[in-house]
């Protein structure tokens, strides 16, 4: 029996403050943003952040930044720095997180994924203390952090794997110590707009957001709002993102097929694109989520890497390497 579809939203009222995080690297801090419309009915204040992995065109370099190469902001915590509008790669090339950071006028948290889930772990929750965050909410654009491995579409499961599997040990209270008083927050994860970064389908991602239901995992809903969907479009002008754009498309009531990434992904307009799904990371990771459940003992990006491959999965991280040689 599926659980009622206020417990996230419960906790999403109960908290102080919200560290939302775009799990995916890229555009997907400006999914997690959306949500600060939620937040800020219910007077919560929040941190919007996300992990220092952008898409090839943006930073021809394969794979993620570790936090060597992360070039201004300030360390917060051992997997993150806060990170303002000049905040760049080695290379002199913007993070996703640093527009954000200028456009809301306020920092964001950058991570760094590097040295695998429990590393992440333990950096967020050393993070949300020094932040005074009581809550965390881990945020996909699209779905596909609930792929099997199988579907025809999916092009970029290694981030989503490892920043899940992250949260779930997050979530785990043997995880959370960290030098100085253990965080007692709680951790969340959503999916936003489903169906809309062109990788899993529409139908795809009710299948397994329906494995959520089974696994007792799924914590709620929410739908995109006229200012939920200004924000995101405020945001969009200054971070690059095509997916999340798309569900502000699906909650203005456009449907049928659109391309993006340059007419590389195909993206079904439905209403299931307009909302956000809640769900608890460990029992997901338990259960419903086998990729992130594969990379947790990961020490490092290529363990993690390697994992997946094991399971016959390729991975963004492979693509941009090969990319790269060419």
């Amino acid at each position: 029996m599926w659980p009622p579809f206020s417990l996230a939203l419960d906790a999403l009222s109960r908290s102080k403050r919200a560290l939302l995080i775009g799990l995916g690297g890229g555009g997907d801090v400006v999914g997690a943003f959306a949500l600060t419309s939620l937040l800020e009915q219910f007077g919560t204040d929040w941190i919007v952040g996300g992990v220092a992995w952008e898409r090839s065109p943006i930073d021809p370099m394969p794979g993620p930044r570790s936090l060597e190469e992360i070039r201004g902001g300030r360390p917060c915590g051992s997997a993150a720095v806060l990170a303002d509008a000049e905040t760049t790669n080695a290379d002199g090339v913007h993070f996703s997180e640093s527009r954000m950071a200028g456009h809301l006028g306020r920092p964001t948290l950058l991570l760094d994924i590097t040295r695998g889930p429990v590393a992440v772990a333990i950096g967020l929750a050393e993070a949300a203390t020094e932040l005074d965050c009581d809550l965390v909410v881990v945020v996909d654009v699209g779905g596909d952090v609930l792929a099997h491995g199988d579907e025809p579409g999916l092009a970029s499961p290694l981030c989503d794997a490892i920043m899940l599997s992250a949260a779930a040990w997050l979530a785990r209270a043997e995880t959370r110590a960290a030098p100085g008083p253990a965080w007692q927050g709680e951790v969340i994860a959503a999916v936003y707009g489903p169906g809309c970064d062109g990788e899993l389908t529409p139908s795809e991602v009710l299948e397994r957001i329906g494995g959520l239901g089974a696994a007792e995992a799924l914590l709620g809903a929410w739908g995109l709002t006229p200012e939920a969907c200004e924000l995101v479009e405020g945001a969009a002008e200054v971070v690059p993102t095509e997916a999340s754009l798309q569900a502000v498309r699906c909650a203005r009531g456009e449907r049928g097929t659109t391309h993006i990434r340059s007419g590389r992904r195909t993206v079904e307009l439905t209403p299931l694109g307009a909302l956000t799904f809640f769900f608890d990371p460990i029992k997901a990771v338990d259960e419903a989520a086998p990729l992130a459940a594969a990379v947790g003992p990961a020490v490092g990006l290529d363990e993690a890497n390697e994992a997946l491959k094991a399971l016959g999965v390729g991975t963004e991280l492979e693509l941009e390497r090969a990319r790269a040689q060419t």
